[in-house]
């Protein structure tokens, strides 16, 4: 049991490390279309299915609350959150469409899409993409593995953080570290001289 839980320990510090070395350019250019996107007033949306869906949840309530600082809340939309929205809208349309007519609803040119998933090969986040694409609002895509159908779909001047591995487990684990880092760095480019 013991050599299983060691395994399951090294394996999370080998993708992290691979991730160390590939993802930090990425996870900047992200941080600062995101607080481009606050600073001109927009908001961050963000949805997933499953765990994914629980990291767009987290990534919402530090913006919302707080990360690691006492700063003001940041405008931010998980689309994930409203299970009534997303039955009503599962049941009378189509699961596809769970994220994507909420960002037609919501979403205003100038805010940012930040689009989970492990595999990117989910109907509703491709959706959830071209619509936010059809309101002029930007992308950024956590994903995994060979970034799938997300990853495809996405414009030169949009960012995808590819996590180098093939296991969601793993992959997952470091989408919550790219989350932090993401927070961390909002915060520094917005709150640092306070």
């Amino acid at each position: 049991m013991h050599e299983r839980i060691t395994q399951h320990f090294s394996d999370s510090i080998d993708a992290k490390i691979r991730s160390a070395d590939a993802l930090p350019p990425l996870i900047a250019d992200a941080a600062e279309m995101m607080v481009q996107t606050l600073l001109n007033e927009g908001k961050i949306m963000a949805c997933g299915n499953g765990g994914a869906a629980g990291d767009a949840q987290h990534f919402v309530s530090e913006l919302l609350n707080r990360f690691d600082r006492e700063r003001p809340a940041l405008p931010a939309l998980s689309l994930c959150a409203d299970s009534l929205t997303m039955s009503s809208i599962a049941n009378d349309s189509s699961f596809n469409e769970v994220f994507s007519k909420q960002i037609r609803a919501l979403g205003q040119e100038g805010d940012i899409l930040l689009a989970i998933s492990a595999h990117g090969n989910c109907a509703n986040m491709v959706q959830a993409i071209q619509a936010a694409h059809d309101r002029n609002i930007q992308v950024i895509a956590l994903t995994g593995k060979d970034g799938g159908d997300m990853a495809r779909l996405l414009h030169p001047e949009e960012v995808e953080i590819r996590v180098p591995d093939i296991s969601p487990h793993r992959i997952q684990e470091v989408h919550t570290l790219v989350i932090h880092c993401l927070c961390d760095l909002i915060d520094e480019f917005l709150f640092s001289a306070e």
